[in-house]
């Protein structure tokens, strides 16, 4: 089916880190909405391949999204090559979304800044025609999203524009706990890493609040386009409260 906003994250979790809000937001405003994870994860240091493929249906249930699907590129070993970019193409072209949310352009795990620029150059080559794939042994046809957008993870990051997520907040953190695995859960018998700590999901809260004040509102995430964006009306810009 045609999605309309299609996030993709290299890693299971990473959408709902970062840019969760939005795709509940958009889907509550009648958008049809979307993840492909780009890896299954399998390198990370916690969890499994399986714990995190149920984990991510848990959360895309959390996040009604009307599909999730996962690439199964090696993690941590994934090339910005024709190879990889192919991969992405058909995703793009089977789902044809106007906007792509994709990793932040730099981070601190290099796998981001990787992922980020596979996707954007997918997005690219997946308007050209005389690149070929196909799907179930038909021809896709060409396309290419609007806008391929950035969020942002760990690294702070300028953001070009915040988007209001106050009143998806709340569900946004569902989503997140839904990786039990991940993040801060006693007891399982794995070792502590940087994001299964209390103070990982709160910085991811405190991030949230900070881009929301910057706004006027409660929560937002923040987003990067090497595209300039336009509007038509006023109407869609925030007032701030005074």
């Amino acid at each position: 089916m045609k999605i309309d906003v299609l996030a993709f994250g290299v890693h299971p979790d990473d959408v709902e880190l970062s840019c969760a809000g939005v795709l509940l937001a958009e889907k509550k405003s009648g958008k049809t909405t979307g993840i492909i994870d780009v890896t299954q994860g399998e390198l990370g240091t916690r969890g499994t391949a399986e714990t995190r493929k149920q984990e991510a249906e848990d959360s895309a249930a959390i996040l009604g999204v009307n599909i999730r699907e996962n690439l199964s590129l090696a993690d941590g070993f994934f090339q910005n090559d024709e190879t990889h970019q192919r991969k992405v193409i058909e995703a793009i072209r089977k789902h044809r979304p106007e906007i792509v949310l994709c990793n932040a352009p730099e981070d601190r795990h290099p796998d981001h800044g990787k992922g980020a620029a596979l996707v954007t150059d997918a997005a690219f080559l997946s308007g050209l025609r005389k690149i070929e794939t196909t799907i179930d042994g038909n021809i896709q046809e060409q396309w290419r999203p609007k806008y391929v957008l950035h969020y942002i993870q760990d690294r702070f990051l300028q953001p070009h524009f915040v988007y209001d997520i106050s009143d998806v907040f709340d569900q946004k953190l569902e989503a997140i706990k839904a990786f039990k695995t991940q993040f801060n859960s006693p007891g399982t018998g794995e070792p502590q890493t940087y994001i299964s700590t209390p103070d990982f999901l709160e910085s991811v809260i405190y991030r949230s609040k900070m881009f929301g004040k910057m706004i006027g509102v409660k929560y937002a995430e923040g987003f990067i386009s090497k595209k300039m964006i336009g509007i038509r009306s006023f109407d869609v810009l925030i007032k701030e409260d005074t």
